[in-house]
């Protein structure tokens, strides 16, 4: 699997619209028959960062993300929005998808 986590910094005018920023393509992505996950969340300590945690079936499903329409027109409609070059991890990693965490679990009521 490619394990792939992105942190943006936005404009602060942007940092309220950001998920319709990128919603068209968030759900290309989603819709790609390679990705496994496409998750954004919100920081809370500053608003204007957002953390995209993705993961792809292998590399040719990367691959194939990153030659796709959406990701052309994804790139294009965030370069308006980003304050800064996003940091980017990414990674190949032996098992596909998520694994439970084995030091915690749901208490009984």
């Amino acid at each position: 699997m490619i394990f792939i986590a992105v942190r943006f910094t936005v404009r602060p005018e942007y940092a309220d619209q950001w998920l319709t920023v990128v919603d068209d393509f968030t759900r290309a992505t989603r819709a790609e028959e390679g990705n496994l996950f496409y998750d954004w969340s919100r920081s809370v300590d500053d608003p204007t960062r957002y953390t995209l945690v993705e993961g792809f079936r292998d590399a040719d499903a990367g691959a194939a993300h990153v030659a796709s329409a959406h990701f052309a027109a994804g790139m294009e409609a965030m370069a308006t929005a980003i304050a800064e070059v996003p940091e980017i991890i990414n990674v190949e990693v032996p098992h596909e998808g998520w694994n439970t965490m084995a030091e915690l679990s749901p208490r009984k009521a």
